[in-house]
Order: C-alpha cells, then structure tokens, then sequence
C-alpha cells in the first residue's frame, strides 16, 4: 500500500520522509521502490563519509557528488547533524533531483526537518506488517486462520518469516535492537528502569496510566516517566490514545491509555506466549492488536481522523472512537463472538448520532481491510 503512495509522490518537487521503528522493512521498502530506477544513489547517515558529504558539503560540492542523478536515498537521515538544512537545501536547488530520506526515530529526524522543510516534504510512517497486507500475500483464508498466532507474535518482517524462531526474535528485538535510538540518547543512563517502565504499560495496556501512578509502581521521577513515554511513543514502541469528552461532566478528560505498536513486542517484554485460549489477557491483545491494526489501515489508506476512548467517572466506557466528516463511530473490541456488549445508554443519549459496532474476529474484514 505504501510503495503505490510513495510511487505517486515521487518528482513532484517534495523531499519524501519515511520514518518508522527498526526492523519494520524501511530499507527492503525503497529497494522495492527504486528498483529499476536508473541514475539512483544510496547513501547510509552513519557512514562517516556521507555525514561529513552532508555537514560540510558546498553547494559546488553537492552539484559535483550528485551530478547525472535524478534520485537519492538517504538511509538513517538522523545521524546527520542539521539535516533539514541540508534537505532544503538540495530540495530548493536540485530541482530535477528527488530526494528519500528515512529515520526510526522521529525525536531526532521529525525535529530536524519539521521546520526547514515545511511545505517541501511528504512525510510516511512505516509500521510493522498489516493484517491487510498479509491477506494480499498469504491470501484470506490463510491468513484469518493464523489470527490467534499473530495476537501473540505480532507482525515484525523477521518474526513473520521466522517460524518456529519467533520467541529468539522477539527477545532479541525487545532486548536491545529497538532501543538503540533511545538508549544513545545521553540523558537515559538507566536501561533497567526503561526496562520496567515498559513492562508495567505491557501489564497495563487497555486500562488507563497516569504518570504518577507508574513513577510509583517503578521508583522513577514522574517527570522523567513522561520524558521516556515520549520517547518511546517517538521511536514507535507504544502509542498513547487521548480521551473523548464535549458533553458530560462526568467524562474523563485528561485521561489516556497506551497501546503497544506490535503485540508480539508487548508479549515479549513480559515473556508470555501463551496461546489466547490459555490466557487471561485475551481480551486485551485483541484490543491492542485491533487499535494498531487500524492505525494502519488509516495511515496507509489516507483516511485523516481524530481518534479516541471513552470512560466516565462511573466507569462506564467505550474502547474506541473515531471522529472524522463531523461524525462519531464508535467501536467495542470482542475477542469472544458471544459475548454480550451494550454501549453505554449515557453515551448514546449524550452522542445520539453516533454510530456503534462490535469488532470481533468473526467480522474484522471490513474494518482492517480495504
């Protein structure tokens, strides 16, 4: 899905902008892209020589080193001090030149480019494998069967094609690989409480989380517990989801909850792989796995809206709301086709436009796949 978008966008005289976590396909994604692409350059941010092309690079410079190209990618564009200058640069006076530039975390490239490149970029976000994608290629019937194995092991590329490896990649993942961005950050010197942060959200995902309350429950200042959950949901670990509220005064306003970008990561960090049957969980990791899932589905397909919970004091609550063309839809997530659901009679009184479903495994075609 993403490869026909950025396909559309390229030599429309905008730099693109992929950024994503590592390890969820950045790299084999523009090779499937440029494939084929004469007059094409690569070039890797942490390559010594390609940082002090970039940082110190003349205009002349620049017009020698990318003479006859017509397309270059810049692979961990972060690594490069200034790199929105840079960018704007090249993008400003290489009129006939298209410029890729990626990053994993986007503390460090969003910032960098957000600014110089205002009105000159398009800017995608890359997450691990679709549900949809992975019915394009393992078909529907295949793929819907293999369901109950992806609420445990997720969608990261490498656990996909490692079968019958997927707890050695997923401790390997959890362990190191996708903090890197965060651990070289030079304030976080603690990689053990990082650790238990993370494990206390894994425990905690469905259920609302207050700053406070996790400083307590892992000795961290609950200032520095706010800095590292920015970070995290930066370098694309967890995702935080912000609560509805414009009628009622016993809706909560404040509040949120956090949501892992894979679930197969969150199962990790508290080694459970247990299957959903065995599980007292399940009912979370299908929560999880459908916001994620339809995070996705919306960023690929284009679909702009505001999303949302809902709770009430009372703890009345509904799982999930998206708002977009003045209307509310709101959605219930069932890992058990029979189990009872009835949204709250204050939210419909309160929201009487609003349309209500039920998701469940039984129907999650039609809202996960195009």
């Amino acid at each position: 899905m993403l490869n026909s978008i950025i396909r559309e966008r390229l030599f429309t005289g905008k730099a693109i902008i992929l950024m994503g976590a590592r390890q969820t396909g950045k790299t084999t994604l523009l090779h499937e892209i440029i494939s084929g692409m004469p007059d094409t350059l690569w070039l890797d941010g942490d390559v010594p020589e390609v940082k002090k092309l970039f940082e110190e690079g003349s205009p002349d410079r620049f017009r020698a080193q990318f003479a006859g190209k017509k397309l270059i990618v810049l692979d961990e564009a972060q690594r490069i001090k200034d790199i929105g200058i840079r960018l704007k640069h090249l993008t400003d006076h290489f009129k006939e030149l298209q410029v890729i530039a990626t990053g994993s975390s986007s503390f460090e490239l969003a910032n960098e480019v957000n600014e110089p490149l205002t009105g000159r970029k398009w800017e995608y976000n890359l997450f691990p494998l679709s549900f949809s994608e992975m019915i394009k290629h393992n078909g529907y019937i295949k793929e819907k069967s293999l369901l109950t194995h992806r609420l445990v092991y997720g969608y990261y590329p490498e656990v996909v094609t490692s079968e019958g490896n997927e707890r050695e990649v997923l401790k390997s993942l959890s362990d190191s690989y996708l903090f890197q961005d965060i651990l070289k950050w030079e304030q976080i010197k603690k990689p053990d409480k990082l650790t238990r942060l993370l494990q206390a959200l894994a425990f905690q995902i469905g259920n609302q989380v207050s700053d406070n309350e996790l400083s307590q429950l892992i000795g961290m200042d609950h200032k520095t517990v706010g800095k590292y959950l920015n970070l995290l949901e930066k370098v694309y670990i967890i995702y935080r989801l912000p609560s509805f509220a414009r009628n009622l005064r016993n809706e909560l306003k404040m509040s949120r909850k956090i949501y892992f970008f894979d679930n197969g990561i969150r199962n990790a960090l508290i080694s459970n792989f247990q299957i959903p049957e065995m599980r007292q969980d399940a009912g979370a990791l299908w929560e999880n796995f459908m916001i994620s899932e339809r995070m996705k589905y919306n960023h690929y397909n284009q679909k702009w809206c505001n999303t949302y919970f809902w709770r009430t004091r009372e703890q009345q609550e509904i799982d999930y709301i998206e708002e977009y063309d003045g209307k509310l839809h709101s959605y219930e997530f069932k890992w058990n086709p029979l189990s009872k659901t009835r949204f709250p009679k204050t939210f419909l009184k309160a929201y009487p436009d609003c349309e209500t479903q039920v998701i469940t495994p039984e129907n999650v075609d039609g809202f996960l796949i195009v």
